[in-house]
């Protein structure tokens, strides 16, 4: 007898962009423009946003503003697409906060990153999300990036989260390929791409997507990536992915922040997105200039 299985569906879908939070010139929450550009990127191929993120700005951000950014975005995209919220800090009792503010404003889940600073060990580690995912009725996405928190979340540590029946993905920025595959291979949580140029190695090897900066500039194109390995097209699957090469490069491997250099070309492009918030600084013009060439030559292929 011949069985067949499926694979469940990702918690939070497949397409995912880490959006920009827009500012106003005077560096107030532009609530309009981040409804516009939330309408845009669900338009253009992305199932899910992920606010108050790295690349949201969540440092500079208050709670007031992160609830109002999720209100609006909701208002903006309906159940068109999920909703993630960043609730994650360095203080365990303000993340819990964060989170059932976010609950009570309408999103879907939580991203909740490592705590940054203090390095705890990885079994206060552990027992940070375990608190936070407690704390609400929302499913949680473990954000591993420790080359921005000091402090990554070690294989076996996720191995032991995984049993925790809300903590169901993970945004993946450990640059532990090895470990990723471990952890998928003996746990059912989403494994998400948080790094643009892994979206089609991951997804490869079983990962349910990405968590994608870039995809506020080209949401559709990135899309196309994982729409090409799904009708079984390998080989124009790898073909997108490497023609997204030189965006991802000039975007997130230029020496400034993705914030940084998304809000350039996005600004460039007349999109909503503003200034940046102190104290990050605005890219110059040659890097925009570089920006609008990459993403032009991404285009027109």
């Amino acid at each position: 007898m011949t069985t067949t299985t499926t694979t469940p569906a990702p918690p939070f879908g497949r397409a995912l962009c880490a959006m920009i939070t827009p500012f106003t010139a005077s560096g107030a929450l532009d609530l309009d423009g981040a409804q516009r550009l939330a309408d845009r990127l669900v338009t253009e191929g992305c199932d899910g946003l992920v606010l108050s993120g790295t690349t949201g700005e969540s440092p500079t951000t208050t709670d007031a503003e992160k609830s109002a950014l999720v209100r609006a975005v909701r208002e903006a995209v309906g159940k068109r697409a999920s909703i993630v919220a960043g609730v994650g800090t360095a203080d365990t009792r303000h993340t819990v906060e964060l989170a059932l503010a976010a609950e009570k404003a309408g999103a879907d889940g939580v991203l909740v990153v490592t705590p940054y600073y203090s390095r705890p060990p990885q079994d206060a580690v552990e027992e940070h999300f375990r608190t936070v995912a407690d704390a609400s009725g929302l499913p949680v996405m473990l954000y591993d990036i420790p080359g921005r928190t000091g402090t990554r979340i070690e294989p076996d540590t996720m191995l032991r989260l995984a049993t925790h029946p809300r903590i169901v993905a993970v945004k993946d920025c450990s640059y532990d390929f090895l470990g990723a595959q471990k952890v998928l291979a003996r746990t059912e949580l989403a494994y998400y791409a948080g790094c643009d140029e892994h979206i089609l190695a991951l997804y490869a090897v079983g990962g349910a997507g990405y968590v994608s900066t870039v995809a506020n500039l080209v949401p559709r194109q990135l899309r196309s990536i994982l729409d090409a390995f799904d009708a079984g097209d390998t080989a124009r699957a790898a073909r997108l992915q490497q023609r997204a090469t030189e965006l991802i490069e000039s975007t997130m491997s230029a020496g400034l922040p993705g914030t940084v250099t998304v809000k350039a070309l996005l600004n460039d492009l007349d999109l909503p997105a503003g200034p940046v918030r102190a104290p990050l600084r605005p890219a110059g013009l040659e890097t925009t200039d570089g920006l609008r060439a990459a993403y032009e030559h991404l285009r027109a292929g």
